[in-house]
């Protein structure tokens, strides 16, 4: 590592006893094997288990409180205070741990494809497995993007410190720790690697906005042959990186991306998948990105093999897969594209009620990006027997720092300004609620897509639902026009209506408790009765 480096950790109090700096994935997989800490899989990629979290821990990230966020941060369940007194305490903890450490592991990445918005990260861990994870889903230096001599940010991770609660003002052991001011991360005690993932998201999505006016976005991105840009929003498991990595069109990312005036731009270089159930019929190009270089988290062996099961969920359902964008060959290589011409929003429904497909008004639009809605069903968390409405406000609530009206603002502005069509897609259940209906099937799901996206549905008439007022295709191509009305697909009307009237009192009560508080007052809710 070069001395101008060394003397950067150093002045952060790092003087480390063996570095290990931007080595190559094979290396990487290399000291994970030797050190124990993954195992290779018969597809050449690297199996890893995170420990006790298998997840975020969205509820133990802080930002440090000062005068420069004090007023700016949208204090929540998720963006939790912490004095700088507090982060100096656990600084000094970290900086004292990774000191202690026999090896680090130091990555310097880039976070944004756009030359003039990215950010550069120096990204310092005790694990070589988490180093290959930020190599295959930041930025990597090249010849087009040189080495920096000090960075943006600094990074600190420690997934083996223990945290003090009581000194240290954490609700436990782990946290993840942003100070916009020292310009900071610290993330301790959590062996998850997508921590490290969407706390760089969250430092973007509090700078970007504020600082360039360019929207940050938890979306996906492709683009089509004519150069034609679609973006699609949704929460985990809605099939947003299944959808977007479409082989008829090219990947410009898969699920973190910024709207500057130039355009489209993605903030990472890799993709970060569910793997749960992944079926290489289904999902081809997800499914060939899992060889050499890409990391499996949480998913176990076929007993004495090294062959992954992707249908076991023995440790989590939320298990995972981490791959270089350079593992799929449909590509958009620089990471930009133009402004969007269709937005897609995903949810998965396990009510049954919303439409597989609609076009949504501007008004429409605004109020499902501000509730983020989507439906949890029985077996993806504990305790969970009947779907659940889940509601994150911009479809990313857990990283959105500021008010969720500073993302609907600008996402109205760039609706107005492109004049973008706005679609919702419901990937989850008709004919009934989950355990009573079938989910939509993702071959269908994908057909609805592909008429979005290549204009079919441009001269097809639509009709006016009457629960959610949404307007739905009266045609879509090789889709049942039974599912395409969801009450024409329940056998009993009336339990329909009863459970289309349930889940807009659950719209409502969250637009009521989240949003309508921030000062956000819709001009009659764009639901019926």
């Amino acid at each position: 590592m070069k001395n101008i480096q060394l003397t950067s950790l150093q002045q952060l109090g790092i003087f480390p006893q063996s570095l290990h700096y931007q080595l190559s994935s094979t290396q990487l997989q290399t000291h994970a094997m030797n050190q124990k800490g993954g195992v290779l899989s018969s597809t050449g990629a690297l199996v890893i288990r995170t420990g006790k979290f298998t997840g975020r821990s969205p509820k133990d990230k802080f930002i440090v409180q000062d005068d420069l966020t004090k007023e700016t941060v949208d204090w929540n369940e998720f963006n939790n205070p912490i004095s700088t007194d507090q982060f100096e305490v656990i600084f000094q903890a970290s900086i004292s741990f990774l000191n202690s450490h026999p090896q680090l592991y130091i990555n310097d990445v880039y976070a944004g494809a756009d030359k003039d918005h990215r950010i550069s990260f120096r990204i310092i861990n005790q694990l070589p497995a988490m180093s290959l994870f930020v190599a295959n889903m930041f930025i990597a230096l090249s010849s087009q993007l040189p080495p920096f001599t000090e960075p943006d940010w600094h990074v600190l991770v420690a997934p083996d410190l223990e945290l003090n609660p009581e000194k240290c003002g954490t609700r436990q052991s782990n946290a993840t720790v942003i100070n916009f001011k020292r310009k900071i991360i610290i993330i301790a005690g959590s062996g998850y690697t997508g921590e490290i993932k969407k706390s760089v998201f969250t430092v973007l999505n509090y700078l970007l906005p504020l600082q360039k006016k360019v929207l940050s976005m938890h979306c996906a991105a492709n683009q089509g042959a004519d150069g034609a840009t679609a973006l699609f929003f949704g929460l985990s498991g809605t099939g947003k990186t299944t959808l977007s990595t479409d082989p008829l069109r090219k990947l410009i990312g898969d699920d973190e991306h910024g709207w500057s005036a130039k355009g489209i731009f993605n903030f990472e270089g890799g993709c970060y998948a569910k793997c749960m159930k992944l079926d290489g019929n289904k999902e081809p190009a997800i499914f060939n990105a899992i060889k050499a270089g890409a990391i499996v988290e949480n998913t176990p062996f076929f007993k004495n093999t090294n062959q992954i099961n992707f249908d076991s969920d023995a440790i989590t359902e939320n298990t995972r897969v981490s791959y270089p964008l350079s593992h799929i060959s449909n590509r958009v290589i620089h990471g930009t594209g133009k402004a969007p011409k269709h937005i897609i929003f995903l949810t998965c429904d396990a009510f049954g009620v919303l439409p597989p497909l609609s076009r949504l008004t501007q008004q429409q639009a605004i109020y499902y990006f501000l509730n983020g809605y989507t439906a949890k069903i029985a077996g993806t968390e504990a305790g969970i027997k009947e779907p659940k409405p889940t509601f994150s406000a911009c479809f990313g609530a857990p990283f959105m720092p500021l008010a969720p009206m500073v993302y609907a603002g600008l996402l109205q502005e760039k609706l107005n300004h492109h004049k973008v069509k706005v679609w919702m897609v419901n990937t989850g259940w008709a004919g009934g609620r989950y355990g009573v209906g079938q989910r939509i099937p993702l071959a269908f799901s994908r057909l609805m897509v592909t008429a979005i996206l290549s204009n079919s549905l441009d001269h097809v008439s639509f009709t006016q639902e009457s629960c959610f007022r949404l307007n739905v295709p009266d045609y879509c191509p090789d889709v049942p026009r039974e599912m395409l009305l969801p009450r024409n697909s329940w056998d009993n009307q009336e339990a329909y209506f009863l459970q289309a009237n349930e889940l807009i009192t659950h719209f409502e009560a969250n637009y009521q408790r989240v949003i309508q508080p921030k000062g956000v007052i819709p001009a009659g809710l764009p639901m019926g009765r």
